[in-house]
């Protein structure tokens, strides 16, 4: 399941099944009670990406991430934005006007996007939600040197707005070794040039761990180095994008306390698939993270 197809399919309402009939039982007799962590640390606030649970309702993940001790669900469209509240929660992250592989890097796009950022922003505003995620879109044979000052060009366009509402435009790293063939935004230093180019205490980075592991590693040091250009965290088990557990290779426990040293106010989201019991793990990374 790819995380492009249910995001186009999220206008529609549509409801997509990510785990297998088994799972389904499981989460069936799941009782939210029973994960209440007894201690939460609450010194990184967790939110959770509403794609990975395609079987659950957004109501239904909403309860349940509430009674583990998240604070948001997130990537809603705007028909969904109202819904985290009903459970004490926000959406930390609206789905924005862009596509993965096709998004701010064509000129012929940015009247598009542009319009529909006008129209979105001030309804995000409004729902409470503080940040928007773009996407870059595909090289599709442009350089990369191209591609950034396209991108500066179109979002230069929306920053002024972003900062009247006081609302925080992301754009997302994406691996395109695995996931997301020929992705652009693909290196934490093409993503900081970038925020540079635009220079809008409005824009800023979504440092997406899962994939940048994949693309270059070196995370602690990255996330370190480039802080003040980040301002939302994505996490996904590495390989495979599954649970953060002992089937895979990074240490979440050291990463969160880093982020947590630089003084991170935001949200770190939960972004993985899951293989087993859906809430299950969820409660187990989100205790993993809460350090």
């Amino acid at each position: 399941m790819k995380r492009r197809t249910f995001l186009a399919a999220t206008a529609a309402a549509t409801t997509l099944p990510l785990h297998s009939d088994a799972q389904s039982r499981e989460q069936a007799a799941y009782e939210p009670d029973d994960f209440i962590p007894e201690r939460i640390s609450g010194r990184l606030k967790q939110s959770v990406c509403r794609w990975c649970y395609g079987k659950m309702s957004v109501d239904e993940l909403c309860s349940s991430a509430a009674k583990i001790g998240l604070k948001s669900v997130e990537l809603l469209g705007e028909k969904e934005w109202h819904i985290p509240a009903q459970h004490g929660l926000t959406c930390a992250l609206a789905n924005g006007p862009t596509q993965i592989n096709n998004g701010f890097n064509r000129l012929e796009n940015h009247d598009k996007f542009i319009k529909e950022s006008e129209r979105l922003l001030p309804l995000i505003k409004q729902a409470g939600i503080p940040q928007m995620i773009v996407f870059s879109g595909n090289r599709a044979g442009q350089s990369d040197s191209e591609g950034l000052k396209n991108c500066a060009t179109g979002l230069k366009r929306i920053t002024p707005l972003a900062e009247k509402l006081g609302v925080t435009i992301v754009m997302e790293l994406l691996n395109s070794k695995v996931d997301h063939k020929d992705y652009q935004c693909d290196h934490t230093a093409w993503g900081v040039e970038l925020v540079k180019a635009v220079a809008s205490p409005r824009f800023k980075l979504l440092y997406d761990i899962y994939h940048m592991q994949i693309m270059e590693g070196d995370v602690i040091r990255t996330i370190t180095d480039n802080f003040e250009h980040i301002n939302h965290y994505h996490t996904g088990g590495v390989p495979g994008r599954h649970e953060l557990d002992q089937t895979q290779e990074l240490q979440w426990a050291a990463i969160c306390k880093a982020i947590i040293e630089k003084g991170f106010t935001g949200y770190l989201a939960q972004e993985f698939i899951p293989t087993r019991d859906p809430m299950a793990s969820l409660r187990e990374a989100f205790e993993l993270c809460d350090v």
